[in-house]
């Protein structure tokens, strides 16, 4: 069992992640292009990169959200000229959201800041034995349990 002093130590560093993601989700960074995107805004550019054909249904599906949260999303999107929304040819009633050049832009951009910004995360993720990697998968769902309650409960 930890003893006081390695509890304080994970408490104050789960603090100062919390912090950290805070402050990293509240910069906008422009992604090669001169519109300076949002976390959330880089994350959907990446969504559609990742995943031709998609609908706004589709989106949200993805992303757990509602349509309806997902339009406000790309119209801010559209707004700097990032996306598109075109009717899929196969289907007359499906809207397909597509990036532009600019958005492709942003999401090479990202991508590249992720190969370069990891400072080796992901090799060392990827070093790790399977008992570790089953340790940290456990921490981390009772995180995200406990982040859960956190948010639902009223106080």
């Amino acid at each position: 069992m930890p003893m006081k002093k390695e509890l304080l130590a994970i408490h104050g560093k789960f603090q100062s992640i919390m912090r950290l993601t805070r402050e990293l989700d509240k910069t906008p960074r422009p992604f090669g292009t001169d519109e300076p995107l949002s976390h959330s805004e880089i994350h959907l550019i990446e969504i559609i990169g990742d995943n031709r054909d998609l609908s706004v249904t589709d989106i949200g599906r993805h992303l757990g959200i509602t349509k309806g949260a997902v339009s406000q999303n790309l119209k801010r999107l559209e707004n700097k000229g990032l996306s598109t929304k075109e009717t899929d040819p196969n289907n007359l009633s499906r809207t397909l959201v597509t990036l532009t050049s600019k958005g492709y832009t942003a999401y090479y951009a990202h991508k590249h800041w992720h190969e370069t910004m990891d400072g080796g995360f992901a090799k060392y993720l990827e070093d790790m034995d399977e008992k570790e990697v089953q340790v940290i998968v456990r921490f981390i769902e009772k995180l995200e349990d406990f982040l859960k309650r956190r948010i639902d409960s009223k106080i």
